[in-house]
């Protein structure tokens, strides 16, 4: 592999890594606090989290989270907010709600924008994920929902250039985040209030590894899908 290759890729994992010793930092800090650590351990976060999400209503926030979504924030992210403020059976169905809406927004701008002017602004990351897209179709939409290797709505919008349809877009995004989504619907609430007993550098130390964890599926599978492409 060249150099020029192996610099984004690089450069993309020493972000990740100083965004999340930042985060764990500022976890530290603010668990050191009175204030905060009564906040964050007495489970007074979820309350106020669900409170806001009360108060704004479904609608509103399932308009908001698709926004979002459009605006490139990521999904895993906001399905784990929108789950734990309004529980497994709501949070996921305004998951799957709101991401469905972005994807079918954003795919309309890509098609409005065309395939030529959107490799201009893009550069050459996003030719190859227009070839991607062109030859898997629905297959490679599922892919990339399960391994975010660009943001949600840069695939939307380079899937919207190519010649796959609103409705592969559409069950594409269900499909592959489904296995994330349910997970989190069935597994946030009860890690939420075990994590409020817990102390700090358990919580870290579970944290490093998820994130460890994650990363590492990522690009595994980034491997695999680089070796189909090639074979």
């Amino acid at each position: 592999m060249s150099r020029t290759t192996l610099a984004p890729a690089l450069r993309w994992r020493l972000t990740l890594l100083i965004a999340l010793l930042a985060g764990l930092l500022l976890l530290g800090w603010a668990w050191h606090q009175e204030r905060w650590q009564a906040w964050l351990r007495g489970g007074e976060a979820l309350l106020w989290l669900r409170a806001q999400a009360a108060a704004l209503g479904p609608l509103a926030v399932w308009l908001m989270m698709s926004a979002a979504l459009c605006l490139a924030l990521p999904l895993v992210l906001l399905s784990m907010l929108v789950i734990a403020a309004f529980g497994p059976t709501w949070g996921m169905a305004l998951c799957f709600a709101g991401a469905g809406l972005a994807a079918l927004v954003s795919h309309r701008i890509g098609h409005l924008l065309g395939h030529e002017l959107l490799l201009r602004l893009a550069g050459p990351r996003v030719r190859l994920l227009s070839e991607t897209l062109g030859r898997r179709g629905l297959l490679a939409v599922v892919l990339m929902r399960l391994t975010p290797i660009a943001p949600f709505a840069v695939v939307n919008m380079v899937a919207g250039a190519t010649h796959i349809r609103p409705w592969q877009m559409l069950l594409g995004t269900w499909i592959g985040m489904a296995p994330s989504t349910v997970v989190m619907g069935l597994l946030l609430d009860p890690l939420l209030r075990l994590l409020g007993r817990l102390d700090l550098p358990v919580v870290a130390g579970l944290a490093g590894l998820a994130a460890a964890g994650a990363m590492l599926l990522a690009w595994r599978l980034r491997r695999w899908r680089r070796s189909r492409a090639q074979s």
